[in-house]
Parts: C-alpha cells; structure tokens; sequence
C-alpha cells in the first residue's frame, strides 16, 4: 500500500488508482491523507466499516448487509480494507462503468465465491433489513 516508513502513498498505488479511477492525483493524495487520519495503521477492519454502514442505516441493523458489502471489496480476502480497495470501491459505487458495476454486484451476491450465484445467495441478501429500507419505496404524501 503506502510507504510504511513515510506514511506516503507509494508510487506504483498512486499509478495503478490514476489508472483504474477517475481521480487525479492530486485528488488521491487528499483522500490518503484523510484515509490515514481517520486510519493511522492503514486498514478499515470489518467492524469499523460495519459501524461507518451503520450510520447509513440508522433505522435498522445494518451489520449483516454491511458483511455482505465488505466481502466484496475485501478483494484480498485479509478481513480489512487498505486504501486501494477503499478507494477502488469508493470509485466503483459512486462513478465506475456500468459494467464494473456489474461485476461488482455480481461479487456481492456471490457469498461463497464460487462464480456462481444461488437463490439461496441472492436471498441472503434481499431479505436483509437494511437492503430492504435501502430499496423500499414509500410514496409521497
């Protein structure tokens, strides 16, 4: 990730973001610096991520959602989030492709990461507190 001993962002992450974001890097490094404040040994662990979720739902119990939407950023699978996939996942939900949208919401139904998606996996997630008040729709009065 970044340089250990500068607490920098190393060049070849900043490089591979440039190329795979819409962010410059000016925008990068503002958003490392900000992702090393609010986390100073570089990782956001599933439980601080849960939490941060959690402000989104305030409603409801978010936390098994939140596992769900972990997972699919954790792309390396060591229970944390380092910058780049923070920033990756940030880049993807807020303006990535569509198609990396897909692929992305394909990851998030596949729980077992098998490349596979069961019905029993898409209702894992659909049934879900939180995922349902994020899709209700309630009209307008």
């Amino acid at each position: 990730m970044g340089n250990a001993k500068s607490g920098a962002l190393s060049k070849e992450v900043l490089e591979d973001l440039k190329t795979s974001t819409r962010y410059s890097e000016e925008e990068l490094c503002r958003w490392y610096e900000s992702f090393q404040r609010q986390c100073p040994d570089g990782r956001i662990s599933r439980a601080e991520f849960e939490k941060i979720y959690g402000t989104f739902f305030p409603n409801s119990d978010p936390q098994g959602y939140a596992r769900h939407v972990f997972r699919s950023f954790d792309t390396n699978d060591d229970g944390t989030l380092d910058f780049r996939e923070y920033i990756i996942a940030l880049h993807l939900t807020s303006s990535g492709k569509t198609h990396l949208k897909l692929e992305w919401a394909f990851s998030l139904f596949d729980v077992d990461r098998n490349g596979e998606v069961s019905k029993g996996e898409v209702l894992e997630i659909i049934t879900n507190d939180a995922i349902m008040r994020l899709i209700q729709y309630e009209p307008k009065k």
